[in-house]
């Protein structure tokens, strides 16, 4: 298979030309939270472009045991967070944790949260992959995914956002109906696959807490980040509606001494009307009926 080019994938679009987008109930932004539930391999086999861990040599003793202790105990502080304020989650998922970790995929399922599957490990890249390599790995995390909720996946960001130039394709034609590997816009887009259709979903870089976390930015700095994005978002929503994404993750905000902050941001911007907090697919589901032009 030959990839499309980058031009070809993504047409540009003018958003003040677009067609005037509506979120259910006159919502201005479509929010949608997404942990980022991982795992870290200890010892990671194929690590190919990049080393997973800064410590040399390996095993980061330091750098596994803060990921681990995501879901030994910051994931459970996200979960209640989550629970109280009733908020639909699309967890950002390293598909491996469904059969490593029983007690958290139960807990998991047993909310109803949507996953979009990160791949099998946060420490197996993509890049450099054979087309048959890639293909085998999406598989892999769909029959997964099959195996334990007895659905096909519909959402897909590659694992540590190393995908290639064929991963639109190769996820298309697996069935996957959105894709997180593209951080261009604040709407829905259509992108130009081979065979079948795929949405790009919008994922942030940037209300991220791991980048905030690298470039130094505490808990309190984040949480400013998310109103300020929310803020202009929803002001410009009441003429075109918006998506904002929220990608966390276990280890950095389930910590005791951030998770106060993560609650008081979605606080603010739970206590506003005409926001719908929806999941990755009802998203997309809404925007397909909206543009069935693009689909045609």
């Amino acid at each position: 298979m030959s990839p499309i080019a980058g031009p070809e994938r993504i047409a540009y679009s003018a958003l003040p030309e677009r067609k005037r987008l509506r979120w259910p109930d006159g919502a201005r932004v479509a929010v949608w939270i997404a942990p980022n539930i991982e795992h870290y391999e200890y010892l990671p086999e194929q690590v190919r472009v990049r080393d997973p861990w800064p410590r040399l040599p390996h095993p980061d003793i330091l750098g596994y045991g803060l990921r681990d202790y995501g879901n030994r105990v910051g994931v459970w502080r996200l979960m209640d967070l989550f629970d109280r304020l009733r908020l639909p989650v699309t967890v950002s998922l390293s598909m491996a944790v469904l059969d490593m970790y029983p007690e958290l995929a139960r807990a998991m399922i047993d909310r109803q949260w949507e996953f979009m599957s990160h791949g099998l490990y946060n420490t197996r890249y993509h890049w450099d992959l054979s087309e048959e390599e890639e293909q085998s790995a999406i598989e892999a995390c769909q029959q997964i995914h099959l195996r334990h909720t007895g659905r096909r996946l519909k959402g897909w960001f590659s694992p540590a956002a190393s995908n290639t130039l064929r991963t639109p394709d190769l996820v298309a034609e697996s069935g996957i109906e959105y894709l997180c590997d593209l951080y261009h816009d604040d709407q829905p887009t259509p992108v130009r696959v081979g065979r079948g259709t795929l949405i790009s979903l919008p994922y942030s870089m940037e209300i991220n807490d791991s980048i905030a976390w690298r470039r130094g930015q505490e808990a309190q700095a984040f949480a400013q980040k998310i109103r300020d994005e929310f803020d202009v978002l929803y002001a410009e929503g009441a003429e075109h509606g918006r998506v904002m994404n929220i990608a966390v993750h276990p280890f950095i905000m389930g910590q005791p001494h951030r998770i106060a902050a993560l609650a008081e941001a979605l606080q603010y911007i739970a206590g506003h009307d005409r926001v719908w907090f929806a999941t990755g697919s009802q998203i997309v589901d809404w925007y397909r009926q909206q543009n069935t032009e693009d689909f045609a």
